[in-house]
């Protein structure tokens, strides 16, 4: 990252960039490689430690700011590639069942889940792949360093669907979802396509002061918000995945919610911001290391442009 931020004329370092953001490495894929390719592999590996197959999902849901094309959606074309994926191995693929993006931004994934938890509750499906995939090095522009050291490319997912864990509830337990259209010029990419051309700015802006001034109120919010629907206290978290924004919004955070930070699951030392793929990137490597088990509370929250915030209560 020293090194890039050097090619294009910064005068950052490494200890500049973790002292403010808490980020020692970013991914940025290859060229030709986009989102949907990205989630095909966040999908195939929740599937695999789900123990479920391809066709066993009814519903997909890809939270991204960044699709494959301006239409169809990134969904549909994951859908396609995960039931070529299963007809490799001689399996059936997901054909025929909904397939859709949510645009959120950071907040994204939020979103989504919230979304796929109300379509599984009115039963109008069974089980779902959640995903968050984001390929922002496409919209960086490099000259601009207040952006350019924050952002990487990445994918999680997660399986949703009914089930009971001990005689109570598993699964999310509640939802809290918002925006205000007024902070949209606070963080966006303003530009659009028109006629074969792009018009606007195609790279993301950011106002940073601005943006954590803000999320650090919303986000102690949204939490409160979604624990009272819940009838929980801070006191029944037993994890927070955030979104990966910036070390210094979690802790403020966590701060304000009363939760020491080794409460806290962090990530954005190891891949950034990755936008509406931070929450399922961090919350899969909790899992898989053993931190999250199940019986557990976790909380996730994020924030992002629109400006969209939210947060989701789950039993695991």
């Amino acid at each position: 990252m020293v090194a890039l931020l050097a090619q294009r004329g910064h005068e950052s370092s490494d200890a500049w960039i973790t002292e403010r953001t808490g980020i020692h490495a970013r991914h940025f894929v290859d060229e030709g490689v986009n989102a949907s390719d990205l989630a095909l592999q966040a999908c195939v590996s929740a599937l695999s430690a789900a123990g479920l197959k391809v066709s066993d999902v009814d519903l997909i849901i890809v939270a991204t700011s960044t699709p494959d094309m301006v239409f169809p959606s990134t969904a549909t074309i994951l859908q396609h590639k995960l039931t070529q994926f299963a007809q490799a191995q001689g399996e059936a693929g997901a054909a025929g069942g909904a397939a859709l993006d949510v645009q959120a931004v950071c907040c994204g994934f939020i979103y989504a889940l919230t979304v796929a938890d109300s379509l599984i509750k009115t039963g109008t499906a069974q089980r779902a792949l959640v995903v968050g995939a984001e390929v922002f090095s496409r919209i960086l522009n490099f000259d601009d360093r207040t952006t350019c050291v924050l952002f990487g490319d990445g994918a999680g997912a997660v399986v949703l669907e009914v089930c009971e864990h001990g005689g109570e509830a598993a699964g999310i337990l509640a939802t809290d979802i918002h925006a205000d259209g007024k902070h949209t010029g606070i963080l966006c990419v303003p530009g659009t396509v028109s006629g074969g051309q792009v018009l606007g700015d195609p790279l993301l802006r950011m106002d940073g002061q601005a943006v954590f001034k803000l999320a650090v109120g919303v986000l102690e919010s949204t939490a409160r918000a979604v624990l009272a629907k819940a009838g929980k206290t801070e006191a029944d978290v037993n994890w927070l995945v955030p979104h990966q924004a910036n070390i210094r919004i979690m802790q403020g955070t966590a701060r304000k919610l009363r939760l020491p930070m080794d409460k806290v699951i962090v990530t954005v030392d190891q891949h950034g911001n990755t936008s509406a793929a931070s929450i399922p990137l961090a919350l899969d490597q909790a899992v898989r290391d053993g931190r999250i088990q199940p019986g557990q509370t976790v909380l996730m929250e994020g924030v992002g442009g629109g400006f969209t915030w939210g947060s989701v209560l789950v039993k695991m």
